[in-house]
């Protein structure tokens, strides 16, 4: 998968001038992203057996979808760039169909885009756009997990340690002041996440009320 990174993307910086589109909607959505296998799933379910609402992931939502159809994972990878764009769009149908105002946890969300276009050999300016659509409430990276490949998950170390690095950079771009998960077991990050909220939306209310 690394020969996919050998392309003249691979370290194109965001362009300065198209970070500066407004943000659309306000949005009471929180992120959870970071690099294939950092325990992103895991999370999640975590955070809806509690009864919060979540959105999974597009990518893996989708090739799902495909391998119950009776494709094989080389099948629906065979073109990475029009696997790319196809994932792009199930998260532009997934945001646009959630109400900006109701809390709810995504796994990944739009910013991530540029950073796997990157990886399929694409522009990752073009994706930019549709990144500022929505103002997500807090963004939370995971670190690393050591990296397993299953039969979604195709992707290696290398590639994996690359994406997180252009996650971060690319949130960081966009303005966003992501908070770093450590590596703790899945309900010691649960709590991790659940704690640095309630301190954020406490101190939102003492400025709010100052």
């Amino acid at each position: 998968m690394l020969d996919s990174y050998a392309n003249q993307y691979r370290d194109t910086e965001l362009d300065p001038d198209l970070l500066s589109f407004p943000l659309k909607v306000h949005t009471y959505w929180h992120v959870i992203t970071g690099a294939p296998c950092s325990g992103k799933t895991t999370l999640l379910d975590l955070l809806a057996d509690m009864g919060y609402k979540t959105i999974p992931e597009a990518g893996r939502t989708l090739i799902e979808s495909e391998l119950v159809k009776g494709f094989s994972i080389d099948e629906i990878r065979q073109d990475q760039s029009v696997l790319t764009l196809q994932i792009y769009a199930l998260m532009l149908n997934n945001e646009s169909g959630l109400d900006p105002g109701e809390v709810c946890f995504l796994d990944r969300a739009l910013p991530d885009a540029p950073a796997f276009y990157r990886f399929a050999g694409m522009n990752p300016n073009d994706a930019l756009p549709e990144c500022f659509q929505y103002h997500y409430r807090s963004v939370f990276i995971l670190d690393r997990l050591p990296y397993q490949i299953d039969g979604v998950r195709v992707a290696d170390d290398p590639t994996a340690e690359n994406l997180d690095t252009w996650i971060e950079r690319d949130y960081k771009a966009m303005g966003y002041n992501f908070v770093r998960v450590p590596v703790l077991s899945p309900e010691e990050r649960l709590s991790f996440i659940l704690e640095r909220l309630s301190e954020n939306e406490h101190r939102n209310w003492s400025v709010k009320n100052g």
